[in-house]
């Protein structure tokens, strides 16, 4: 009988989501345990909303000079297809 060789794979999280260590204020804490906050996904929730705002400031940054003559061009020319818009 012929033997077969199986491929031994690290477990994955299928949440998406790994720990960290995380430093809070003891007063904080406690009263969010108080109240029954799950600290884990009030974290997660807050950051994910201040990288997008971050990732958008830090794009409006890098292209402000795209930006700028866009709207140059828009101010000056129209805006492309303009005569063909039935509205």
């Amino acid at each position: 009988m012929p033997t077969t060789q199986t491929t031994h794979r690290p477990r994955t999280r299928t949440s998406g989501k790994r720990a960290v260590n995380l430093s809070l204020s003891n007063d904080l804490l406690d009263a969010a345990k108080r109240l029954g906050i799950n600290v884990s996904q009030v974290c997660d929730s807050h950051l994910r909303e201040v990288v997008q705002y971050e990732q958008a400031r830090k794009w409006r940054e890098d292209y402000v000079d795209f930006i700028a003559a866009y709207n140059a061009t828009v101010e000056a020319e129209g805006l492309p297809l303009d005569e063909w818009k039935s509205f």
